[in-house]
């Protein structure tokens, strides 16, 4: 069954732009065109595009995504799909103990200001003090 392209981003979950982007960077084999010269997309490319889809979910650069397509169109090995994952979840994980670091230091700001601030509004508001340049907290 021959799509359109709007019927193939809508069911892939991508934008018409999106589309029409991932077939000019090359991650989306160039599309068959009807005698109408407009695209004809099928179920292969559906799945291609939701795949790419997902992969930009997971927060997976378009580089890393081109990596995994390699895979399964068979030009490298399962290896490689598995280290651009490994790669990706350190990233994630040390994003993870980034965030993990932030909110611990907000935190400790918004109790330091609530003890300062207790009974009613202080002229020396501690967030001042933590967010200056050489603050050590």
């Amino acid at each position: 069954m021959a799509m359109s392209i709007g019927e193939a981003a809508r069911r892939s979950g991508n934008s018409v732009p999106t589309v029409r982007y991932y077939e000019d960077i090359g991650l989306l084999r160039s599309i068959d065109r009807g005698p109408n010269g407009r695209r004809l997309y099928g179920w292969p490319e559906i799945s291609r595009l939701s795949f790419i889809r997902r992969s930009r979910d997971l927060g997976l650069s378009i580089v890393e995504i081109r990596s995994l397509l390699e895979v399964s169109d068979g030009r490298s090995d399962c290896g490689d799909a598995q280290t651009v994952v490994l790669t990706h979840l350190a990233v994630v994980q040390q994003r993870r103990a980034e965030l993990q670091a932030l909110e611990a230091t907000l935190q400790t700001m918004a109790e330091r200001c609530g003890a300062t601030c207790v009974g009613g509004s202080s002229i020396a508001c501690t967030i001042f003090e933590d967010v200056s340049p050489g603050a050590s907290r």
